[in-house]
C-alpha cells in the first residue's frame, strides 16, 4: 500500500471494481489501515474497498476529520456512476463512522461498526487512566503496546504473523497523538436525535471477550437509540477481532442480510 500523507487519504488494497458497492473502512486508533488485512480477500468478493489511512502525525478534530473523510469519498463518487456505499468502523473507526454518516445521513447504505469506541465513555475508570498517558515517558510507550496487546486480541486466535502486524502498527504511532486520539474519545458525543435519523440497515459488532473495552454493552446500548439495527455476538473474539483466523467479515455480512445480490443502477445517492 502507498504512504500517507499527512492529511487523511483512502487507501485501495484491490484493484478498483467500479460496478461494485464501494466499501469504506474507517480504522482504530493506529489509523493505518492496515489491520483490515486478513479480511480483505474475501471482502473484495463483492466490493470496492478503501481504507482510511491517518498519518501519525494528524491533530484534527472530530468535525475536520468526518469532512476530511465525506470529501474523500465524493472524491471516489466523481471517478464512477453513484453507487451504494457501506460505512464500516472499527473502534476508534467506529466513533468517526457516527460522527461522518450523521453528517451525511442518507449517503450511506449501510452502516457496520465493530467494537465501537463510543464504550469508552461507558467505562469511567478507563476514561480516568488514559488521562496519565500524557505522564509517561516516550521511550516507555513501546514498552507499554506490548504489554496491551493481551488487553487489544484475544492472541490465540491471531496467526504470529499478525501479531507483528498488530505491534508494529501500535508502535507507529507518536506517544502525542496517542494522547490527542484518546482525547478525542473522551471527548466523544454524538446527539441522540442524530442518530436516529439514520434509519439504514446498521450491523453492530460486538466482541463477547473484549478486555479492552464493554463492546458489548455498548452496541445494546446504541442498538436501543439506532432505529434500524442487528446485532452479531463474537463470543470468543477480543477487540481486535478482524485479524482473527477464524472471523469472516465478509460471510457476516452475508449472513445477516447486508450484501446485495444485484446492485441496482439507478440506486440514488443522497447528499
Amino acid at each position: 500500500m502507498p504512504a500517507v500523507d499527512l492529511k487523511p487519504c483512502f487507501l485501495t488494497p484491490k484493484p478498483v471494481q467500479s460496478d461494485a458497492p464501494l466499501f469504506i473502512y474507517l480504522p482504530g486508533m493506529d489509523g493505518t489501515g492496515q489491520l483490515l488485512k486478513t479480511q480483505i480477500p474475501e471482502l473484495s468478493l463483492g466490493l470496492d474497498i478503501r481504507c482510511l489511512a491517518i498519518s501519525k502525525n494528524y491533530l484534527g478534530t472530530w468535525d475536520v476529520l468526518s469532512r476530511n473523510v465525506l470529501d474523500l469519498i465524493h472524491g471516489e463518487l466523481e471517478k464512477s456512476r453513484q453507487r451504494p456505499i457501506y460505512l464500516c468502523g472499527e473502534s476508534f473507526g467506529g466513533c468517526l463512522a457516527m460522527k461522518v454518516a450523521t453528517q451525511s445521513p442518507h449517503l450511506f447504505k449501510r452502516i457496520i461498526l465493530i467494537n465501537p469506541a463510543s464504550a469508552f465513555l461507558q467505562d469511567p475508570w478507563f476514561s480516568w487512566i488514559s488521562r496519565l498517558t500524557q505522564f509517561v515517558p516516550s521511550l516507555l510507550f513501546n514498552v507499554g503496546s506490548l504489554g496491551l496487546l493481551p488487553f487489544l486480541a484475544s492472541l490465540e486466535r491471531i496467526s504470529e504473523g499478525d501479531r507483528q502486524i498488530l505491534l508494529a502498527a501500535m508502535r507507529s504511532i507518536p506517544p502525542e497523538t496517542i494522547n490527542w486520539r484518546l482525547s478525542l474519545l473522551r471527548d466523544f458525543q454524538v446527539d441522540k436525535k442524530d442518530l436516529q435519523q439514520l434509519t439504514q440497515p446498521i450491523l453492530l459488532i460486538g466482541s463477547g471477550s473484549d478486555r479492552l473495552l464493554p463492546s458489548v454493552n455498548e452496541i445494546a446500548r446504541l442498538a436501543r437509540i439506532l432505529p434500524n439495527t442487528k446485532i452479531f455476538i463474537l463470543p470468543n473474539s477480543g477487540h481486535a477481532c478482524l485479524l482473527e483466523k477464524n472471523v469472516n467479515l465478509y460471510q457476516i455480512l452475508k449472513d445477516n442480510g447486508f450484501l446485495e445480490a444485484n446492485i441496482n443502477s439507478d440506486w440514488f445517492v443522497g447528499l
